[in-house]
């Protein structure tokens, strides 16, 4: 199944972005092989050049590596790596602008939370 592609955001990034999921949620492994560009390529119907652009950038971030005539392997502590970043935009992207918005609305860190609480419980049901 392709999956429906942001119009707004570059599809290499998009293509990064689903591989470094596949990674965070375990279904990537550490040290194992990831898919090949032409899988990818054949898998999503987009242009080889363009999922090899997203690879490119997780060698230059360190969460692949290539072994040369075999292909790419997820690197050992990817995953963390992964972690460590995503909880850091998610402070600076969705956390700040939370913040903001509650000072002008005049709720407290409580008041927030209970929010949350509540919406979890909803989900939970």
């Amino acid at each position: 199944m392709r999956p429906s592609f942001d119009d707004k955001k570059p599809i290499f990034l998009q293509v990064k972005e689903m591989i470094a999921d596949a990674i965070i949620d375990g279904s990537l492994q550490e040290e194992a092989q990831a898919p090949s560009t032409n899988q990818l390529a054949l898998h999503y119907k987009i242009n080889p050049a363009t999922i090899l652009k997203g690879i490119n950038q997780l060698v230059d971030d360190g969460i692949l590596y290539k072994k040369r005539g075999i292909g790419m392997f997820v690197t050992s502590g990817a995953r963390e790596k992964l972690l460590l970043h995503r909880r850091r935009l998610f402070k600076e992207e969705h956390v700040a602008n939370l913040m903001k918005e509650a000072e002008k609305l005049d709720l407290s860190i409580d008041d927030i939370h209970d929010m949350m609480m509540t919406l979890k419980g909803r989900d939970d049901a």
